[in-house]
């Protein structure tokens, strides 16, 4: 009985490691080199649409109650890709910078592929293991955003983010009509900002400098120089150029599907500076099923805000009549924010369609478009 019950849980859990075959199928494309190495952004952008579309959604729910004992084949999968991106983009680095097969535009492609890899997989699965209890599974978690020099991602999530969504503190809730080239600057400065003032904050209700030791971001930086001065040990100026592109790379990656995610949502202004409690309707939500277990389950986002500590295969479908609904996944859905016309033909009716259907009462929608405060002086 035993046996049939561990054989049962990993085969469920077996198709959210299907991230694993991105690793020998960027080291194929390395050796291979020229167009091949395009391999990757393909297969994580337009394979998985191509999935998505055979594989259709997937509507059911895991009983949320389930405890860790049986879900270790899933806390297993995120552990292990941690020592697994490190191997790869550091072997990568000494392998790219001691070859001579590779021109400098192969090595470009196969990095920018190293990077859709680390943004992608390995910043969504920091994701995932920042928002547990223990300590051992958010160093795992540190480990992977130093990789790609975001480390204050950790403290702009918990502190800000998941507090703020839907309000004009929270920089990466898009504005109705912001183009992802305008958000994305933007987001850049204001959640490394805010992040750092969060942990100031954090720090001066205890009557602590920001200079304590206990500030997170000492560790950020010394993670995240540690990260650095091993892609120059391994490839010299060249390794860290590359390491430095791959890291600009899985930055974008992160903040496109922050883009999409909460595009022109917004929680109701109850005056006085408080806004209504989140609920399910302020994150857009997509049920593809092949897009899911490449994602561990981040496009039920409405359940992650709702349950911000559950994990990734406890996340609960919400259904249209409770959340807003993408029409494609996060592959196609990216992509589409990359192209502003496009972006706004699918989207800004369904925005529209949301306020109808859950603020009804909101007759002017001019002051939350602008600012996302109905009452900018408030």
């Amino acid at each position: 009985m035993i046996a049939t019950a561990t054989l049962s849980r990993w085969q469920s859990a077996l198709p959210f490691w299907v991230s694993f075959l991105l690793i020998p199928l960027i080291w194929f494309t390395a050796f291979e080199g020229g167009w091949w190495v395009l391999l990757v952004p393909l297969s994580t952008w337009w394979a998985f649409a191509v999935l998505d579309q055979l594989t259709g959604q997937e509507l059911g729910n895991a009983d949320p109650n389930a405890d860790d004992t049986v879900l270790r084949w899933y806390i297993l999968l995120t552990n292990v890709w941690v020592p697994v991106q490190f191997l790869t983009l550091y072997g990568l680095i000494w392998y790219a910078t001691h070859t001579d097969h590779l021109s400098t535009l192969s090595k470009i492609g196969l990095f920018f592929g190293m990077g859709v890899i680390s943004g992608t997989i390995g910043i969504n699965y920091s994701h995932e293991l920042m928002h547990q209890k223990g300590r051992f599974e958010r160093w795992l978690g540190d480990i992977l955003l130093a990789m790609v020099l975001y480390s204050h991602f950790r403290s702009e999530h918990l502190l800000v983010h998941h507090r703020y969504v839907g309000t004009p503190r929270d920089p990466v809730t898009a504005r109705y009509n912001e183009g992802f080239h305008r958000f994305y600057p933007r987001v850049l400065k204001q959640c490394l900002i805010s992040s750092f003032h969060a942990e100031r904050d954090k720090l001066a209700r205890k009557d602590r400098p920001w200079t304590d030791p206990a500030n997170p971001f000492w560790r950020y930086w010394a993670l995240q120089g540690v990260m650095l001065a091993l892609a120059f040990l391994v490839g010299g100026f060249s390794g860290l150029a590359l390491f430095l592109l791959q890291a600009g790379v899985a930055i974008w990656q992160l903040e496109l599907v922050n883009y999409v995610e909460h595009y022109g949502l917004t929680r109701k202004y109850l005056g006085e500076g408080k806004y209504e409690h989140v609920k399910p309707r302020h994150s857009w939500n997509a049920s593809q099923k092949a897009s899911n277990w490449l994602l561990i389950n981040l496009q039920r986002h409405s359940d992650h805000h709702y349950k911000p500590n559950r994990r990734f295969p406890l996340l609960q479908h919400h259904s249209e009549d409770t959340a807003p609904q993408l029409p494609y996944g996060y592959p196609v859905m990216t992509v589409a924010a990359m192209i502003p016309p496009l972006w706004r033909r699918v989207m800004n009716p369904r925005v529209r369609a949301w306020r109808r259907t859950y603020y009804p009462e909101v007759a002017d929608w001019t002051p939350y478009n602008k600012s996302l405060n109905p009452n900018p002086r408030a």
